[in-house]
């Protein structure tokens, strides 16, 4: 049974500017779901738009993952008047309907986990629903606009724990068999089961209020998931983590860059330990790769953009966790990084955002010791275990 996803984006947005396309914790919007997506069991994810930058930007960040294809969305289906549905119908005859399960999944519901979407394949898949959507869970009393209560009596009010409450669709997830949706031509029908997610999820993202907002929980829920245990692996920036994030051009492009020959042996004392080094950063640098070379390490990932579903990615293959890591970042691209991993910590010249979200700061700048001093602290960390 093959389940395939939808991720529907537009170009243009009103409320918010190029919305999807905007940083929420150092990631495009759009790739919070799109990761959940790719580590869930789905068999494949197509993000469907009408931009392309964000096409191209999909075919240079997934290549490690056969999941992921971007499809070009037409103006017709783009526009404000163009409903998901007429999206998902024009998506379905692209891929010439090759698929036993759609899915709908939202950019704008970023607290989207891929259990949340197992959760809801399993209701077609083992509970024999058509179609299945998600909702939440609230214990807010409801009125009409003449003044009637919708859900309880005045002169009797509940208590909040004697009260079951209301459950309303929350956006995230639709999910429908082949069969429904094309006999109906909408995301659900017939047989339609629920899936409870948290109350959080229900917030929208339609100002920047409500993006501060989103951002904060995303942020507390990364952090609420750490675990401390040995740490196996240090995770490492290159730009303001081995550098000061400086670099020196002429006319042909980069030319120097500096790095802390103390962080070198910092990272030569922590591979006698038994303790691995990852480089990720998002620039491609000859320089950079000839000093990694030099130093021996083997974890070289040079161009990512979307390092937190690397990351991910990493683990899998590794069969290691988010607790047997520690990362140094500098900059917002690190935050989600930063606040998944067991430990993290910032050089003392790292921006404010980065300092306000990681566990430690150190007391050594970038380029000046910053590694040198949180490979003595692992060691000492280590010894615990």
């Amino acid at each position: 049974m093959k389940k395939t996803a939808i991720i529907p984006l537009r170009k243009g947005s009103k409320g918010i500017p190029k919305k999807n396309k905007k940083k929420m914790l150092g990631r495009p919007l759009f790739s919070w779901v799109l990761s959940a997506a790719v580590f869930s069991d789905l068999e494949e994810v197509i993000v469907f738009t009408d931009d392309v930058e964000i096409l191209e930007y999909i075919q240079k960040e997934y290549t490690w993952t056969s999941k992921v294809k971007g499809l070009l969305r037409s103006d017709a289906n783009a526009d404000d008047s163009a409903s998901t549905e007429s999206a998902m119908l024009e998506c379905a005859e692209l891929i010439n309907y090759e698929f036993d399960v759609f899915c709908l999944l939202q950019a704008t519901s970023p607290l989207t986990r891929s259990e949340d979407i197992n959760n809801a394949l399993q209701k077609i898949t083992d509970e024999n629903k058509t179609s299945v959507l998600s909702v939440v869970k609230t214990h807010r009393f409801i009125w009409n606009q003449d003044g009637t209560a919708q859900n309880y009596d005045v002169f009797n009010r509940p208590r909040r724990q004697d009260f079951k409450g209301l459950l309303i669709e929350n956006g995230a997830i639709y999910a429908s068999t082949k069969e429904a949706f094309l006999n109906s031509k909408n995301r659900v029908s017939n047989t339609i089961g629920l899936i409870e997610m948290p109350e959080e999820t229900l917030m929208e993202i339609d100002s920047m209020s409500d993006w501060s907002i989103v951002e904060q929980l995303l942020a507390t829920r990364q952090k609420n998931i750490k675990k401390q245990t040995r740490l196996d692996y240090l995770v490492l920036d290159v730009d303001g983590v081995f550098t000061d994030g400086g670099v020196h051009y002429d006319s042909n492009g980069e030319l120097t860059k500096k790095f802390d020959m103390r962080d070198g042996m910092g990272l030569e004392i922590l591979r006698q330990n038994e303790v691995e080094v990852v480089v990720i950063t998002s620039e491609k640098s000859r320089l950079v790769q000839k000093r990694m070379e030099k130093l021996q390490i083997q974890h070289v990932f040079l161009g990512v953009k979307d390092k937190y579903s690397f990351m991910q990615h990493f683990i899998q293959q590794q069969q290691t966790s988010w607790s047997n890591l520690a990362y140094v970042g500098d900059d917002v691209n690190d935050l989600a990084c930063l606040c998944t991993v067991g430990w993290s910590f910032a050089p003392a010249n790292a921006t404010q955002i980065v300092k306000q979200h990681v566990d430690f700061v150190l007391t050594s700048s970038s380029g000046s010791g910053a590694i040198r001093e949180i490979s003595e602290w692992i060691m000492k960390y280590n010894n615990r275990f």
